[in-house]
């Protein structure tokens, strides 16, 4: 990865956060976008004085013009992208009964939508390099989960978008890879969506027991440098994924059996 251009977005928390870091100790040319100019500036001072190299721009990835700046700025300041990043994501936890649809809608303009315009101001300049697209999803992307639909649609819709990409470019030497991570210690779950649009404000599971940031990331910097496909994360996320296909009926009475037991679930 050395001298290599990455475009990460969502880069001030969690696994954003944690790959900015890890391209960055690689010797990679790190270019971060999120909504928090602070945060932002925080981040680049403290990977330049590792000795880094870290642009950045603010971004809001539902504003098309915002993704375009983004990568404008990465070519601005190092004349190229090798490597682009979409992780900038929102979950949600409400029956889809009591959701009101401008909370689906935010989650498809988040996940699906900033995966989709990023990808398309990046895409010339990876296809110059013979580059790298990256969409990190989710075990929610590969099975539907409860009182998270409109998470698990947008994950979904974002896969879909992803695959007919790679099939595309079959003949271009463009490398697409879809990260599945499980139940992760990040801040998605504390910044989750309410039924009404409210920020759910706290995580209902365990952050200990989870893997962390960190570990995600250097998973994902590892399937990238060997041009993986895919990639499913979390020793319980594979196991899902892989009884799904033989016991999806199971499957599904497993996985509405522990997620109704979650603090505070809306539905038992």
């Amino acid at each position: 990865m050395q001298n290599k251009v990455v475009v990460i977005t969502g880069a001030t928390s969690g696994i954003g956060k944690a790959l900015a870091y890890e391209f960055a100790a690689k010797g990679a040319k790190v270019v971060i976008g999120a909504r928090t100019h602070d945060k932002l500036v925080e981040i680049a001072e403290d990977i330049k004085r590792n000795g880094g190299e870290i642009a950045y721009a603010q971004t809001d990835i539902t504003k098309e013009a915002d993704c375009k700046n983004l990568m404008l700025t990465a070519v601005e300041m190092f004349g190229k992208i090798d490597i682009l990043i979409n992780n900038a994501g929102i979950s949600m936890r409400a029956l889809f009964a009591e959701t009101q649809l401008h909370v689906i809608e935010t989650l498809m303009n988040v996940n699906f939508w900033g995966t989709v315009y990023c990808t398309k101001y990046a895409l010339p300049y990876l296809l110059k390099e013979k580059g790298s697209v990256v969409a990190v999803s989710s075990i929610g992307g590969l099975m539907g989960l409860p009182g998270r639909i409109g998470y698990s649609a947008s994950k979904f819709a974002t896969n879909g978008f992803m695959e007919s990409l790679r099939t595309e470019n079959l003949k271009t030497g463009l490398h697409v890879l879809m990260a599945f991570p499980g139940f992760t210690a990040s801040n998605i779950r504390n910044t989750a969506l309410a039924a009404d649009g409210s920020m759910q404000g706290e995580s209902p599971r365990e952050e200990e027991k989870m893997m962390t940031a960190e570990e995600v990331a250097r998973e994902i910097y590892s399937a990238v440098q060997k041009r993986k496909n895919k990639i499913v994360l979390t020793s319980l996320g594979k196991q899902m994924v892989f009884l799904n296909k033989f016991f999806p009926t199971w499957m599904t009475k497993q996985i509405y059996r522990v997620m109704s037991k979650e603090p505070g679930s809306p539905f038992k």
